[in-house]
């Protein structure tokens, strides 16, 4: 199999294929984000050639695999075409497969027309990760999103009118000190207009080769504390009204949080507010600053 570099994938999709299409991402500008700084490169797309010597590879020891995920931080900027060409690809070494997954860029999306998703989605791209981080247009401007809260609006609407399913990434901490409860409320704002099968929220962990670290240096931005981390995230299950799972599976979370909402708030809710009350702080930023990996 063809893998460059640290391979990323949700957590929850565990049980796909793991098939590269591309390595890297197309923004690679944000702030906080270290995850392809093991790339000698920006961004490539994989030769088709490699792609189907690798189904082909899998296809010996994996025979019924009813979903893939292709591999990349955003293989979904692919023109219309290449996507389709991938599809067909699968099919012809996978002919039951039922899915394809992979990470997404609200800007990916933005260039595909509705007819195009359409024909997307009959080839079974499906549950398509997006990294939102937040709703708050501040943070994803200080941040170097490269998008705003009406551009998630618009886009993942226009999934929603194609059929193709969406889930978000979520970033505990993404506002700064004194700005979690605020941003969180704006985010849920913004995600219950919208469908989300999944929010996995991730906490903001700050390495030193990050451009946010600099950023910190300089005295332009200060991080919030582990403990208001976790108010934040009361505050936006608090918030959300919308049918969705939320999880919290990633190593960078302080505590687990998994559940159905809105079923589980008051569960989740009562949790979070244990957490809260029972936390310490030096001992909450002792695993943080020892976080050596995502």
């Amino acid at each position: 199999m063809h893998y460059t570099g640290t391979i990323w994938r949700p957590p929850y999709e565990a049980y796909s294929l793991l098939v590269q299409v591309t390595a890297g991402c197309t923004h690679h500008s944000c702030k906080f984000c270290t995850l392809y700084e093991d790339l000698p490169f920006k961004f490539k797309l994989s030769p088709f050639s490699e792609v189907r010597a690798d189904l082909a590879e899998a296809s010996k020891y994996y025979r019924k695999i009813p979903r893939i995920f292709f591999t990349g931080a955003n293989p979904f900027v692919l023109s219309t075409g290449k996507l389709k060409t991938l599809a067909k690809m699968v099919k012809e070494y996978y002919p039951f497969y039922k899915t394809i997954g992979c990470f997404a860029r609200i800007t990916d999306i933005m260039p595909k027309s509705l007819e195009e998703l359409k024909e997307l989605r009959a080839l079974g791209y499906d549950g398509i990760t997006i990294g939102v981080e937040t709703g708050d247009d501040e943070s994803l401007t200080f941040m170097n999103k490269g998008f705003q809260s009406k551009d998630v609006l618009e886009q993942c609407r226009k999934l929603d009118e194609a059929g193709i399913s969406y889930n978000f990434f979520y970033l505990t901490g993404i506002y700064g000190a004194g700005r979690g409860e605020v941003g969180a409320k704006k985010t849920a704002m913004l995600f219950n207009q919208l469908n989300p099968k999944i929010i996995e929220s991730s906490m903001l962990t700050i390495y030193k080769i990050s451009e946010l670290y600099q950023e910190i240096q300089k005295g332009n931005w200060k991080e919030e504390s582990e403990i208001e981390k976790l108010i934040e995230l009361k505050t936006l299950v608090e918030n959300l009204t919308i049918n969705t799972r939320i999880v919290t599976d990633g190593a960078s979370n302080l505590i687990q949080v998994r559940g159905n909402l809105p079923a589980d708030k008051k569960k989740l809710i009562k949790h979070l507010e244990y957490q809260i009350s029972n936390a310490d702080e030096a001992s909450l930023r002792e695993y943080r600053v020892n976080l050596r990996h995502l």
